[in-house]
């Protein structure tokens, strides 16, 4: 909920709110998209999701609680993990900063995962950390030996480290990594590649997060993972490798179901000569993205979608060490919904704007967060006959007043999209009689 600071008892402020059905509890009994339930193959001894997200709470590696670290508290935390393991530094960033190459398993599957080329995107490197500290503290267990015996894991988990240190998208040097798969400018580009081309993977997991106001279609709910088998050409055929990897993500639609219900989505498969997730697969590799997006209103960290990555992870390379892919048909990948429009983050419907000096008016307003996880940093994205938009959050005003504060107003007391999202819902229009204070979110 936004963050409101009432004038009178809390019971008030809850009074006035009509927070969106966006978090809808999980629902194992339907699948994702609304289409009715696919029957999935029996989960392998130790597999099944239930178990899985039990056994995480044992492994969960502390010191990750804030998605925002950087990689020297990473690698802090990571290197420890990998005694006993084959590791090495396979390049460097453009500032100079170690980009970890680690190996597992003995198998003849080879599969290369890599995370965070996008510096702020790092759910599923947390959920990395916790996969290793299950290979190693759970070595015997029945979904450890089935991975390390029948593949060989190559990890990536930091990509991007100088955007890590900044938690920003793009790399030291301004580059969007995921685009430059066909020029390889940069150091990190160039150490994936190098990777890929030593390993020759058979299958590829290209983690990421998304937008947290992605949606499930144009369905009220947002998407807390995005699936895609990407396409590999501009005609997005479908061979033989990208039909497995599609036979993967139906895999995963059915382990991360029991998790995040109907919150799955489709992303989209348009063909991008520059991305890598799409030339891995002109490359050779079957390759399957994973997107991080959001829902769980009380979890701003991420710390259940690192858990749904963990169990979905491991449920992905179970199935393809042994094999069990191949039971599920593309078909379940095939029927989720793409990503819809985005959600707004908070509607303020129903209220009386009151403009100190101005004329009183019907309006709605639309805030936008600046940091949209944490309901902070807002502004007012648009003002007026707003009753279609669609919002994570709407606050009622019905029968209220809007008043702006002072904050909020431009030059000449003027009001406009872009003002910081302070106001107070008042019954009086000069704001005296305050019922909810909004002061950005922040």
């Amino acid at each position: 909920m936004p963050t409101l600071r009432p004038r009178r008892p809390h019971r008030l402020a809850f009074a006035l709110l009509a927070v969106a059905a966006c978090a809808t509890p999980p629902s194992p009994a339907s699948d994702v998209g609304g289409a009715p339930a696919a029957t999935a193959p029996t989960p392998p001894d130790g597999g099944s999701p239930a178990e899985l997200a039990a056994l995480h709470d044992r492994v969960r590696v502390a010191g990750l609680d804030d998605r925002t670290f950087g990689p020297e508290s990473y690698g802090a935390i990571l290197e420890p993990l990998l005694e006993g393991w084959s590791w090495e530094v396979a390049g460097e960033s453009a500032e100079g900063r170690p980009i970890r190459h680690i190996t597992l398993g003995e198998g003849p599957t080879r599969v290369l995962l890599w995370s965070q080329m996008h510096g702020n995107e790092s759910t599923a490197s947390m959920a990395l950390v916790d996969l290793f500290r299950f290979f190693r503290d759970h070595s015997d267990h029945p979904v450890a030996r089935r991975i390390l015996q029948g593949s060989t894991l190559h990890v990536i988990p930091m990509l991007n480290p100088d955007g890590a240190a900044r938690f920003r998208r793009r790399n030291a040097q301004g580059i969007d990594v995921n685009r430059d798969a066909r020029r390889l400018e940069t150091p990190e580009g160039r150490t994936l590649k190098a990777v890929r081309d030593a390993v020759e993977p058979h299958f590829g997991f290209n983690l990421h997060d998304q937008d947290p106001r992605s949606r499930v279609g144009d369905a009220h709910r947002s998407a807390a993972i995005a699936l895609l088998a990407p396409a590999f050409n501009p005609a997005r055929d479908v061979d033989d490798k990208r039909h497995r990897a599609m036979q993967v993500s139906s895999l995963l639609v059915h382990a991360l179901r029991p998790l995040v219900g109907d919150h799955i989505a489709k992303y989209d498969d348009t063909f991008n000569p520059r991305a890598f997730g799409d030339l891995m697969g002109a490359w050779g590799a079957s390759t399957i993205l994973i997107e991080s997006g959001g829902w769980w209103d009380d979890d701003p960290q991420k710390q259940h979608l690192r858990k749904a990555n963990f169990v979905g992870l491991l449920s992905a390379l179970d199935g393809i060490a042994t094999g069990a892919y191949e039971a599920y048909g593309a078909e379940t990948y095939q029927a989720l919904a793409y990503n819809g429009p985005r959600l707004n983050d908070l509607l303020v419907l129903g209220g009386t704007l009151a403009i100190p000096g101005l004329p009183t008016m019907e309006a709605d307003l639309l805030v936008e967060y600046g940091r949209p996880l944490l309901r902070r940093g807002g502004v007012i994205d648009d003002i007026g006959d707003l009753g279609e938009e669609v919002a994570r959050d709407t606050l009622r005003a019905d029968g209220l007043y809007v008043v702006p504060l002072p904050e909020a107003l431009g030059a000449g007391g003027a009001l406009d999209a872009g003002a910081p999202a302070w106001f107070v819902l008042a019954e009086d229009p000069e704001g005296a009689q305050v019922r909810v204070r909004f002061e950005g979110g922040r």
